[in-house]
């Protein structure tokens, strides 16, 4: 029986919560009854609109208390947390809890109100997960495709698979895995994604996956 590869993208509709922080501590508030759709959106937001450029803006949480708090300390902690790392959203959240908590502990007069006007809003992403008419029967077929499907595919394959379903693995090292391309499949768990372009994901699984393919 043909192990086949389907290929699906997604569509997201952003929304407002209706939580707002004002400081620190209500950041931290926010942070902890947030829904996991929101910590995810507000940690890879960027990495969806940066298609061209190189995905370098840190999370919405270092950004904002660096720009509204001015509190480029906490900004700097924020923003080295390795979203990489993180198999669950449980675990990044609790990593971001963990780095404000101690701030406020170290720093209990740092906890200012940013300028009316510029508080952090939370929001949230539902995302519609959506079938595209493309199947990869094979490891030929899989390198023809990925060519020419949508960034959002991608995106969906790599990113979302991985940390919001809380898979084990990106969907594509997967399947490689379970055709029996194993070494394909740990070369491509290997590559940090958070590091490079969606495009320049794209030409490195091109890359790779053309090494493998047999002529």
């Amino acid at each position: 029986m043909i192990n086949s590869f389907y290929f699906y993208t997604r569509l997201n509709l952003v929304e407002l919560l209706g939580i707002k922080a004002r400081n620190v501590i209500e950041l931290l508030k926010g942070i902890k009854e947030a829904p996991d759709a929101s910590i995810y959106h507000h940690t890879h937001h960027f990495l969806q609109q940066h298609i061209s450029l190189s995905p370098e803006p840190p999370n919405d949480f270092a950004f904002w208390t660096a720009n509204s708090l001015g509190l480029d300390k906490l900004s700097e902690r924020l923003a080295s947390v390795d979203t990489v790392k993180f198999g669950r959203i449980k675990d990044l959240r609790e990593k971001f809890i963990a780095t404000l908590e101690a701030y406020l502990k170290e720093a209990p007069d740092q906890n200012i109100n940013c300028p009316e006007g510029e508080e952090f809003h939370f929001m949230s992403c539902q995302t519609f997960v959506l079938p595209t008419p493309y199947k990869a029967n094979n490891l030929q077929e899989f390198y023809d495709i990925v060519q020419k499907v949508s960034i959002n595919s991608i995106y969906f394959h790599i990113f979302e698979a991985r940390l919001r379903l809380e898979r084990e693995g990106n969907d594509f090292s997967l399947w490689f895995e379970s055709i029996g391309e194993k070494k394909l499949a740990k070369s491509l768990s290997r590559i940090d994604p958070y590091t490079m372009t969606l495009e320049g994901l794209r030409k490195k699984i091109v890359q790779l996956v053309g090494k493998n393919v047999k002529a």
